[in-house]
């Protein structure tokens, strides 16, 4: 009896002890954080300068003498980062999340495709996993861009190397597989680079990436201080739909105020000649009281002559050349 009880117990323990020995590598430990003015000089200057702006890749003119580059972009996150991300999914939340595949993203993609409009559309893989149809869906207008956006939406930012690599080179294989398109831009899953980011991207031979917020124009990455030839498009979180149509968030805004937020800056865009970037996710916009604001920002946007309309890989290789880079 004893014996059995004591077979029994090392049954249940074994599930947990392999999930402890088998769980990631801790990285190294980090010193404590201390304030900024017990910091040496070199300190400073080596984590400012790991990852920054370079110079501006903002073009003289746009293609055709065009004023402005408009760039919408739209991550695909559904329910990778409605449950799945962190474990703790639950029904509800899995629902909102296949509302953006299910109902979402086919909206989206007729207004731009009833517009005539190309956008850059940032997937977890995961995403396409779950919800195939949405390749077919994204391709069918032939001038839409799929791009990375990790492989479940994972916080890159906390990762160590080798997990970073592989689960991005999971995901550009998939997408390409799917695709039948090797995606050439990024994407962090949370607009955030660990030490290791930028250098993972450049091996891999990205592009672009579109997840830092250094300026309002595109341009070039500097990595401690020297240039990489990679393009940055950056975001900016008032350009972004989800933080501020979260209606469970303190920052909830009407849509009808977010437009004019958005009018607003297309206006000093245009005025200054450079680049309007815009970042929403299908779920988030693509409810009825918001798809209209996107609708309505459309139609202010081409009522300004001179508005180039383009997905980020576009931009990205037309700022490249004008650059000799």
């Amino acid at each position: 009896m004893r014996y059995t009880l004591y077979t029994r117990f090392l049954v249940l323990l074994l599930p947990i002890a392999c999930l402890w020995a088998c769980r990631p590598a801790p990285q190294d430990a980090e010193p404590a954080n201390e304030p900024g003015w017990q910091w040496s000089d070199e300190r400073v200057l080596e984590t400012v300068n790991a990852v920054r702006a370079g110079r501006s890749l903002q073009p003289e003119t746009w293609p055709g003498g065009t004023r402005v580059a408009v760039l919408l972009s739209f991550d695909v996150d559904n329910e990778t980062v409605l449950g799945l991300r962190y474990g703790d999914a639950t029904v509800g939340s899995l629902s909102q999340g296949q509302f953006g595949a299910r109902v979402a993203l086919p909206r989206v993609v007729d207004l731009l495709d009833r517009e005539g409009i190309p956008a850059s559309f940032f997937i977890p893989a995961v995403s396409l996993v779950l919800n195939p149809f949405q390749v077919d869906i994204i391709q069918a207008a032939g001038h839409h861009e799929f791009a990375i956006h990790g492989w479940i939406h994972e916080l890159n930012s906390s990762l160590d190397a080798e997990t970073e690599r592989a689960l991005l080179e999971r995901a550009v294989d998939y997408m390409t597989d799917v695709t039948g398109v090797r995606p050439l831009g990024y994407r962090a899953p949370s607009w955030n680079f660990s030490p290791n980011t930028l250098d993972i991207i450049r091996e891999m031979g990205f592009l672009y990436d579109s997840s830092l917020m250094a300026d309002d124009r595109p341009y070039e990455i500097n990595a401690d201080g020297e240039p990489t030839g990679m393009v940055e498009l950056p975001v900016e979180w008032i350009l972004d739909d989800a933080p501020v149509f979260n209606p469970r968030g303190a920052s909830y805004s009407n849509p009808r105020d977010v437009l004019q937020v958005w009018k607003d800056d297309f206006d000093g865009a245009y005025a200054e000649g450079t680049m309007f970037l815009l970042t929403m996710h299908p779920h988030v916009i693509g409810h009825r009281s918001r798809i209209v604001v996107l609708e309505e920002l459309i139609r202010y946007i081409k009522g300004h002559e001179g508005v180039w309309f383009a997905t980020h890989l576009e931009a990205a290789r037309y700022v490249k050349d004008a650059a000799g880079l």
